[in-house]
């Protein structure tokens, strides 16, 4: 009788592995051992534990990872993760570790696991901060449960990123910084909070799927905004909803003088960068078009102590306009002046003051991003809603009335106007300008 079942389980063992290998699906974590994964970085601990992988938060240690061996470029990822109140962790995809950036630290895209709202997002670990966070998207905010098991599932095709949690759409993003790198799992560091050590992060069912995806892959997200890291270039759906190149990557199509001078001499294209040289006297450029209601976004990146700015309504006031400041808070004289620092990063100058430095990325690139809705007006950076205001009433003529441009007639510009970038005698560069008309 025990031979009957054990060559009875032998038997369901074969055809369940058959049935995971015809899938094509491997597990990543056996529920026995940590066979296929090394520790970086940290001294935190990782067990196995009734078939869980664990990990404890432990004070005084840097971030940890538990990575794989292998790397991977494309794949669907799926996994289960419980997470302790305040507890902070992550899972690394096409991620590394190099000894000649930051001695080894590990780096690369992460799918943030965060109980205070922000699970599913995207975060670049040790580089470039939030790729795509959560912070205006409610929805995805709410798919995380908390004390409960939460079901991720990752697919990365190429240059695409897709993020769900729970079956909510969480990240929608088209990057090519790494295309290939391990997977890791994050127990985050907490310093020497004693009130959190202890804590953990628990994982179960993680397995990946490499080869025959396309009968895998999900179908397009549209209740979540994609975002675009590839420079100059427009995504399938973004074409689609409307967006178009403000700037082709290559030369200053499209683009034109604001005060008649040769700006070719000073505002130069290489690389797929847009840059404005320092004393170059080249002058402010402006669109060929005008533009009424529009969604702009432009990545820029200044050099130390610049100034430089984005406007839009420009018309018959010549260099006069709403302009999203651009401005190195820091280091520049102007961050000080005006009206309860109204002329700082992402504000609207000499009008309204934005927490913009508190969301900038210093010396890297940062995405402005201006939405125009009839007198509604938005500025935001890097994925953050820094101001809004009503360009009528009252309250915006009072606004104006403290400001430099009292005076100055049609100042926001009724029925629209070019949109400029700034020769403030500063080197600042642009690139992936962008805009979706909302009037058509």
């Amino acid at each position: 009788m025990k031979k009957i079942l054990l060559t009875a389980c032998i038997v369901l063992c074969c055809v369940a592995c058959n049935s995971t290998e015809r899938d094509g699906w491997k597990e990543l974590f056996n529920g026995r051992n940590l066979r296929g994964w090394t520790k970086l970085n940290g001294q935190a601990e990782f067990r196995v534990e009734n078939g869980e992988l664990v990990g404890v938060s432990t004070m005084n240690t840097p971030n940890t990872f538990l990575t794989t061996k292998r790397e991977y470029s494309d794949f669907i990822l799926e996994l289960e993760y419980k997470v302790d109140e305040g507890v902070n962790s992550g899972v690394q995809i096409r991620s590394h570790s190099k000894a000649d950036y930051k001695s080894g630290r590990v780096y690369g895209y992460q799918c943030e696991i965060d109980p205070s709202a922000y699970s599913g997002g995207i975060y670049d670990e040790a580089r470039s901060g939030w790729l795509y966070p959560l912070f205006d998207l409610p929805q995805a905010q709410k798919a995380f449960k908390r004390g409960e098991w939460n079901k991720m599932r990752i697919e990365a095709l190429g240059e695409s990123i897709r993020v769900w949690l729970n079956g909510v759409p969480t990240a929608d993003m088209v990057c090519q910084m790494d295309m290939s790198g391990f997977i890791a799992l994050q127990v985050h560091d907490i310093g020497p909070r004693q009130e959190l050590a202890g804590r953990t992060i628990r994982w179960r069912n993680i397995k990946i799927k490499t080869d025959n995806l396309d009968e895998e892959l999900s179908p397009a997200i549209e209740s979540i905004p994609q975002k675009n890291y590839v420079p100059n270039t427009l995504s399938e759906r973004e074409k689609a909803e409307g967006w178009a190149l403000l700037w082709n990557g290559v030369d200053m199509s499209g683009w034109k003088s604001n005060s008649g001078k040769d700006f070719k001499k000073g505002w130069t294209c290489a690389d797929g960068v847009m840059t404005i040289n320092p004393k170059s006297g080249a002058g402010d450029i402006i669109t060929e078009r005008k533009y009424h209601d529009f969604e702009l976004s432009i990545d820029f990146k200044f050099a130390e102590g610049a100034n430089s700015g984005i406007k839009y309504f420009i018309g018959a006031n010549g260099s006069v306009g709403c302009e999203y400041q651009i401005l190195d808070d820091e280091r520049h004289p102007d961050a000080s002046k005006g009206f309860e620092g109204n002329r700082k990063l992402g504000s609207l100058y000499d009008i309204l003051a934005a927490p913009g430095w508190k969301y900038v990325r210093r010396d890297d690139w940062n995405t402005a991003r201006i939405v125009v809705r009839g007198v509604e007006v938005e500025h935001w950076i890097n994925g953050v809603k820094i101001l809004s205001y009503t360009k009528a009433g009252k309250e915006w003529d009072e606004l104006i009335a403290r400001s430099k441009f009292a005076k100055v007639k049609n100042f926001a510009g009724g029925d629209g106007g070019h949109i400029l970038l700034q020769d403030h005698n500063d080197k600042v560069q642009y690139r992936n300008l962008k805009i979706r008309e909302l009037n058509k």
